[in-house]
């Protein structure tokens, strides 16, 4: 008899547990699958045959002061193509080419490719849409969108600025505030089978998108509109490279009015003039930021004799002269080696502190910059915020360009003293001058007022800071009165408007390199000089001729003031 096969066995027993607890832990597994991870498969197996596609939210509009719109939609279409869905791509080349627009070999290039979509064209008018509509071709999907229209064309370009084709702001306002305006796009999710087809008479599921939030602006489009006017006026006149225009309120920093002229279209803005149209590359793009800028926060100048305010403010506060203190001005001051002169080449003679703001002599004001001594001055710098930036509710505000203290020797402060050897913006200038006429209180300057929802209920109210006292309201006004003397005494007299009370400051400035003959003619003013509602200051770049602030930039100042004064409801005296 033969002994049993003892190790054959064992082998079956351990193949069959082996098999055993394999299919056991398959179970487990399909088990686990199918109930503990069902959700998760389910939704992947979703995704694989869903199809998305974006609804656009509506972009917020932007508003006026008096609630008109200036920054609205239009509804424009965005064309694609699915290639799993295309039946005859020939007819679809044929037809898209045609209605777009486009070259044949660079729709073909877009429908070949094997992509779960493809977009052919954005930002198609509406009615082109709908023409490709009714042609009804299988695997082209028009979706509608939204772009940006601006009703007033230029109209405060390089401050509202533009959207991209993504419908992103780019510059300005637009990019500032691009989370409030953006709002939440939705989206259409369609059934395909395995091959990306879609699944007929299945149903779209559609997320609504919600709309962005309206901005409502302290800028008036009345106001804005006529300053524009005037500044192309003089801009014209006097063959300028620019003039730039700021009107606010200094006693709450809302700016009415900031102008650059040149402006530009913002529904064009990607278009250079006609003399820079062939450009291309780096230089084109180049164009386009230069053309962008908006002079008044993104560049700075030397502001020449309008800082001389500044300058008379800390000097009348820090006790270092007062209005009646005498001075002597034979038309030039000599400091170390340097003979600075004054414009009137004769000189002025004896003469108060009143009567040197009044003939903004140079002289003077050296002699004053010299009695304060650099820290004196550089503790009023920074008690009037001027190396600080604003806080414009604006991108790409530059700051102050100053002498460091250590290195300011007693020419650098006499040259400051009279607004040279150093920059800043003519924003940053205006702010400073708002908190020394205004009672001595801080304000940052600032468009933006509330926010309102899409169906127009108030979101929230734009805040800012501002309320500082800088200084105390007798050097205010001390200082209105002596800024009203320049104006109806004094160099800036051509700023007068019979029956109103005017402040005002003039600035004549040459522009680096010096004795190349270019000039930046400026002038401030405010009004009503004894309790100021409206401040401005305008700047023209380069003109051509008759250079004096007092001449050419004040009468424009003087002209602005006439019509908006009465608009605001300042009546006359």
């Amino acid at each position: 008899m033969r002994p049993p096969r003892t190790g054959h066995r064992k082998g079956i027993v351990i193949v069959a547990a082996a098999v055993i607890l394999a299919g056991a832990g398959l179970v487990g597994r399909l088990g686990y699958l199918m109930l503990v991870k069902s959700d998760y498969y389910n939704k992947l197996a979703e995704e694989l045959h869903t199809r998305e596609r974006s609804i656009k939210a509506e972009r917020g509009g932007i508003y006026d002061a008096n609630g008109i719109l200036i920054a609205d939609n239009r509804t424009v279409c965005t064309i694609s193509v699915i290639y799993n869905q295309m039946t005859d791509r020939e007819e679809v080349i044929r037809v898209l080419s045609s209605e777009l627009g486009l070259e044949q070999e660079e729709v073909r290039k877009k429908v070949e490719k094997y992509s779960a979509r493809e977009i052919i064209k954005t930002n198609v008018d509406k009615s082109v849409g709908d023409a490709i509509r009714e042609y009804d071709l299988d695997g082209v999907k028009v979706d509608e969108d939204y772009k940006r229209y601006y009703p007033y064309g230029s109209l405060a370009s390089k401050v509202l600025g533009f959207t991209g084709s993504d419908n992103q702001g780019i510059i300005g306002l637009e990019v500032e505030y691009e989370e409030i305006l953006k709002g939440v796009d939705g989206k259409i999710l369609t059934l395909t089978d395995a091959a990306g087809i879609e699944v007929d008479d299945a149903p779209e599921d559609r997320v609504e998108p919600i709309a962005g939030n309206d901005l409502y602006l302290s800028l008036d489009l009345n106001i804005q509109t006529y300053v524009e006017q005037e500044a192309l006026k003089i801009m014209e006149e006097k063959q300028a490279k620019q003039v730039s225009v700021i009107l606010m309120n200094p006693k709450n920093g809302e700016i009415l009015a900031m102008v650059n002229v040149p402006e530009f279209d913002l529904n064009d803005p990607f278009s250079l003039p006609e003399d820079q149209e062939t450009l291309t590359g780096q230089e084109r793009q180049d164009a386009l930021n230069k053309m962008w800028r908006n002079f008044n926060i993104n560049d700075t100048y030397e502001p020449g004799s309008i800082f001389k305010t500044i300058t008379a403010a800390a000097a009348l506060d820090s006790g270092t002269v007062t209005l009646e203190d005498t001075f002597s001005c034979p038309g030039f001051y000599i400091v170390e080696d340097r003979r600075i002169r004054c414009h009137k080449v004769g000189g002025h003679g004896g003469e108060t502190f009143l009567q040197g703001i009044m003939n903004s002599c140079n002289p003077v004001f050296i002699q004053v910059g010299l009695r304060m001594g650099v820290d004196t001055f550089y503790d009023y710098f920074r008690q009037l915020k001027v190396l600080e930036k604003t806080g414009v509710d604006l991108p790409g505000e530059a700051g102050t360009i100053m002498h460091n203290p250590e290195n300011m020797g007693e020419v650098e402060l006499a040259t400051v003293s009279f607004g040279q050897s150093f920059q800043l913006t003519p924003l940053r200038l205006l702010t400073t001058i708002c908190s020394i006429v205004n009672g001595g209180i801080t304000v940052t300057p600032h468009f933006g007022v509330e926010v309102h929802s899409a169906d127009g209920e108030t979101v929230k109210k734009l805040n800012y800071s501002q309320g500082e006292r800088v200084l105390p309201e007798s050097t205010s006004e001390t200082m209105r009165y002596a800024l009203e003397k320049v104006v109806s005494e004094g160099g800036g007299n051509n700023a007068y408007i019979e029956g109103y009370s005017i402040g005002g400051k003039t600035a004549t400035s040459e522009k680096l390199p010096r004795g190349t003959g270019k000039y930046i003619s400026a002038f401030m003013g405010f009004a009503p000089a004894e309790d100021p509602q409206v401040i401005g200051l305008i700047t023209i770049d380069e003109p051509v001729g008759m250079y004096y602030g007092g001449i050419i930039a004040a009468p424009v100042m003087a002209e602005i003031f006439d019509n908006v004064l009465p608009y605001l409801g300042i009546e006359q005296e």
